[in-house]
């Protein structure tokens, strides 16, 4: 009975707001006053204009942060994050806000991307891969690639790789780098015969809660296939993922909506009063990026190491989703980008 207990505790303290925050194990407590100070350090955040990103920005400034680069679709989307910083901080902290357009299914373009993020600096101490295309139908990117696995998965690699070089340079300069991937507990829906064996098997129209969690898996196998290789080589290089819980973000209110048109209520509706906001929600992903000392976790909320799934657990799996990603990427790409290291080095 005790166990059955703590195991619903643990559940809604992971997932749901107010009091429920303060039922997590006490070595599992964590809350954004407990992100440290951090003065002189910067920060690349995907989708950190809006939702959970936009928490993560919000509290890295509050706590002095140099600099965010955040990469985005919408340019209105981050005029009124900026907008809201001054209103809420100053001029001063708006301006620490460095904005590039960048839709992560067009990896042409997030490779561009990178290469202006090393134009605008010498350091990386923090990289948050947030931005995510959530539980909605089955889509494939002008590419020919699912579009969720494109964007939450395969694009953030691209991403990460291009800029290795400046995050190991900031590593090997003493300092402590840490990656944050979001990823979900909705990985536990992926079909368990799962084995990232083709490209074939990635166009599967999973349904959209499957396909969503086919990409978060993705997302926690990429941290652990970092975790065992990046930091093997760099300690000095922590990579995590994360589950955020039960968030009020468009995702949750609107996209939700497309798959779901009568059903999604109870999410968007049924759920509300439960949802945390965005801040809350960032909590998990402050303390992968600002806190832990320990690499290849999954956190849940608020700072609760879980394994997941066995799926998120396999590391042969995790290898094989990286070779596949290899293949697909230098298919699609070729002497664009590929020839150019990337993400043929991804560690």
């Amino acid at each position: 009975m005790a166990s059955l207990v703590q195991k619903a505790q643990t559940t809604l303290s992971q997932n749901f707001t107010g009091f429920m925050h303060n039922l997590a194990p006490d070595n599992a407590k964590f809350y954004l006053d407990s992100v440290p100070d951090q003065s002189g350090k910067v920060a690349v955040i995907t989708g950190g204009t809006e939702g959970i990103g936009y928490g993560a920005t919000y509290t890295l400034l509050a706590k002095d942060i140099k600099k965010v680069i955040i990469l985005s679709v919408s340019k209105e989307t981050a005029d009124k994050a900026k907008e809201q910083i001054q209103e809420d901080m100053d001029e001063d902290m708006r301006l620490r806000i460095h904005w590039i357009q960048c839709d992560l299914s067009d990896w042409k373009r997030v490779a561009e991307a990178a290469k202006e993020i090393q134009e605008q600096t010498d350091r990386i101490d923090i990289l948050i891969n947030n931005s995510a295309r959530g539980i909605m139908t089955y889509q494939l990117t002008e590419m020919g690639v699912d579009r969720h696995m494109a964007v939450n998965h395969v694009g953030h690699v691209i991403l990460t790789s291009h800029l290795l070089p400046l995050l190991k340079k900031t590593a090997s300069d003493g300092n402590k780098v840490r990656i944050s991937i979001q990823g979900s507990n909705a990985h536990e829906q992926t079909p368990t015969d799962c084995k990232f064996a083709s490209l074939d098997e990635l166009n599967q129209d999973l349904g959209p809660m499957a396909q969503y969690g086919r990409s978060k898996l993705a997302n926690i196998l990429y941290a652990r296939y970092l975790a065992r290789h990046l930091t093997k080589e760099y300690p000095n290089i922590l990579v995590n993922a994360t589950h955020p819980g039960v968030v009020e973000t468009k995702m949750s209110r609107d996209d939700i909506h497309e798959p779901y048109p009568m059903a999604g209520y109870a999410m968007s509706k049924g759920l509300q009063p439960f949802k945390k906001d965005q801040f809350e929600g960032a909590v998990p992903t402050l303390y992968c990026a600002t806190a832990t000392e320990k690499s290849g976790e999954y956190i849940c909320p608020p700072a609760d190491p879980e394994p997941g799934s066995d799926l998120a657990t396999n590391e042969e799996l995790g290898e094989q989703l990286m070779k596949l990603t290899q293949e697909i990427v230098k298919e699609k790409l070729g002497s664009e980008s590929v020839d150019k290291g990337c993400p043929l080095k991804d560690y």
